[in-house]
């Protein structure tokens, strides 16, 4: 091993830890490294979380709520109409259901929860009644945050889901610009980037990542880091491509458990203040899960995925707090009694 790298992997961490910013060279640089530097790497990585996120992590989950046929194309996804795939295929489900399993989402201490639609944006009076539908349900029914993920966001359909009481907004990039014809094209990644814009422009918390191990390049993941830098985004979901039968990415092999930490350690160096949260495909770490925090990830996503099941959520929470973390929507509640109690004395 070279001493000249530690050397480099302790300026960049100083640098950052003081203010700083590592460059996007850098960032192509490390994501290389061999795996012997792994450790050294994590090490820098935690040390940022812990300066800029503390040792709270941000625990979310989903609902799906509307399924399959979906009108896009993105090689990657199970649901897409263009694919033939065993995922299953059902409209809007009831309210009462997507309620219940926000409260349980809340009993787990996610911090948000969030309304996942197929499809490329709200483009009826019956898709905006439905969803005015939810929020007003999960707003009676649920402290916990609304988030939603449907697609494109006009400025219009932006503000409008805002005034209905929509609180964060997620929309992945996906993947790197110079990759995007090889993952969809039915929409582009203007459309991406505008999605996001309008979101925050409204006065929407932006939740926009995307999915690696897709075929592309070590240097594609840092560019589309450093876009995620440039736009500002607030909260990033990694995802790491579990392949789906029929789909044209099918047959790409995963990533290994050390690829997948590298990744995470390097975004956490690339995006230091963000909330990186890890969502679908970490099941390719096995038995080195609990390491993603130790490579910097801040925040998870519990429960089951779109069309996936997650691992058990009595593991994850345990798995959090045997590192000695806390999950923040536990966190939140307690602070809320307390406050509660002082105001009663």
């Amino acid at each position: 091993m070279d001493n000249a790298i530690f050397s480099k992997i302790d300026q960049i961490t100083q640098r950052i830890l003081g203010g700083g910013e590592m460059t996007a060279e850098e960032g192509r640089w490390m994501i290389r490294l061999d795996d012997d530097y792994l450790p050294w790497l994590m090490a820098g990585a935690d040390r940022i979380r812990k300066t800029f996120r503390g040792n709270e992590i941000e625990v979310c989950a989903i609902a799906n709520v509307r399924s399959g046929n979906c009108s896009e194309n993105c090689s990657f996804c199970a649901q897409s109409g263009h694919h033939k795939t065993a995922a299953p295929a059902y409209d809007y489900i009831p309210a009462t259901d997507l309620v219940a399993q926000a409260q349980q989402a809340r009993e787990w201490g996610a911090s948000d929860f969030g309304v996942v639609s197929k499809g490329w944006g709200v483009r009826s009076d019956k898709e905006s009644a439905q969803l005015e539908e939810y929020f007003a349900a999960m707003d009676a029914g649920s402290d916990i945050g609304r988030c939603a993920s449907l697609g494109a966001l006009t400025q219009e359909s932006a503000q409008k889901l805002k005034a209905l009481g929509m609180e964060n907004y997620h929309h992945n990039l996906e993947c790197a610009e110079s990759f995007f014809d090889q993952v969809c094209t039915t929409h582009t990644y203007q459309d991406n980037i505008d999605t996001i814009n309008n979101a925050r422009a409204a006065g929407l918390r932006v939740c926009a990542g995307g999915i690696l191990g897709m075929g592309e390049s070590l240097d594609q993941r840092i560019e589309m880091a450093e876009t995620l830098r440039q736009l500002d985004v607030e909260s990033v979901p990694l995802n790491f491509l579990a392949p789906v039968v029929g789909t044209p990415m099918g047959n790409r092999t995963p990533m290994t458990p050390h690829e997948i930490l590298r990744a995470i350690a390097s975004y956490r160096y690339m995006l230091p203040r963000a909330e990186i949260r890890i969502a679908g495909g970490r099941q390719f770490l096995g038995d080195m899960q609990s390491m993603i925090f130790m490579a910097g990830a801040s925040g998870v996503m519990i429960g089951n995925y779109l069309t996936t099941q997650g691992r058990s959520v009595d593991d994850d929470l345990k798995m959090i707090r045997d590192l000695k973390l806390e999950v923040r929507g536990d966190t939140q509640q307690r602070r809320a009694q307390q406050n509660k109690a002082a105001a009663a004395v």
